[in-house]
């Protein structure tokens, strides 16, 4: 019975091999390829251009019901509106202001000391077989101290006016209203979306209600171009700063 010995490959005849090439490059994209899938989720602004999102399109009025003729010349599906309600928007469709006036400033401060001492000291006898041990050597004293401190504050401030249109009248006087406005700019575009409930009764009679008195109010204001692009840290210093244990 014989033995192979792990060495004896070393002594074998050469193998033909495939070209070193196709090696290389694969050595040399399949990190690239790592690095780029560890890189696309932290830095989805990247991969590509921001758009504006979908379903602020303006809303259309629902047509109006056509009745069977019966003689009379008044028909209240005819764009009929109240001695009360005037011009004010109450139907879908109709177009409103949101006056935008959001001014938000938040502060926290926090703060936490503690202090702890504590010591012993033993007195060895002056006369027997412990006489010999110095008082000073049984002294001891401990102490620990800390004292933290932080603060916070952010202001925020958004002003301007978004005309926006009803989608949805509900039967407890609110409306669902919903709208945007896009700039296109020579370095490229601004877009600002809002929406939210509002009730009918704050609709003043210039078609304007503040954003204040907007419930679930979903307000978006950003853009793309080259100034955006600008402004955003790059992919390769945000890999860096997710590594980096400082």
């Amino acid at each position: 019975m014989t033995m192979d010995s792990p060495f004896d490959h070393a002594f074998e005849a050469p193998v033909d091999r495939k070209p070193f090439g196709p090696r290389l490059v694969a050595q040399l994209l399949v990190p690239s390829a790592v690095l780029l899938a560890m890189i696309a989720p932290f830095s989805p602004a990247h991969a590509r251009p921001a758009r504006p999102a979908e379903g602020f399109a303006p809303m259309l009025p629902v047509a109006p019901v056509a009745r069977p003729a019966d003689g009379s010349i008044f028909n209240i599906s005819a764009g009929y509106a109240g001695l009360v309600e005037g011009r004010r928007a109450h139907a879908v469709g109709d177009p409103l202001t949101i006056v935008l006036t959001e001014q938000l400033s938040t502060s926290k401060s926090a703060a936490s000391k503690t202090q702890k001492n504590g010591g012993f000291n033993v007195v060895p006898p002056t006369a027997g077989p412990l006489s010999f041990l110095d008082p000073n050597a049984l002294k001891a004293s401990g102490g620990s101290s800390f004292n933290g401190q932080g603060n916070a504050s952010q202001t925020s401030t958004l002003g301007g006016e978004v005309s926006v249109t009803i989608a949805e009248v509900r039967p407890n006087g609110t409306a669902l209203v919903k709208g945007e406005k896009r700039l296109e700019l020579s370095q490229g575009q601004e877009w600002v979306q809002v929406s939210g409930i509002v009730r009918l009764g704050d609709i003043d009679s210039d078609n304007r209600v503040r954003s204040t008195q907007v419930a679930d109010a979903r307000v978006t204001y950003t853009g793309n171009g080259s100034i955006g692009r600008a402004s955003r840290q790059g992919w390769l210093s945000q890999f860096f700063s997710l590594i980096n244990p400082f």
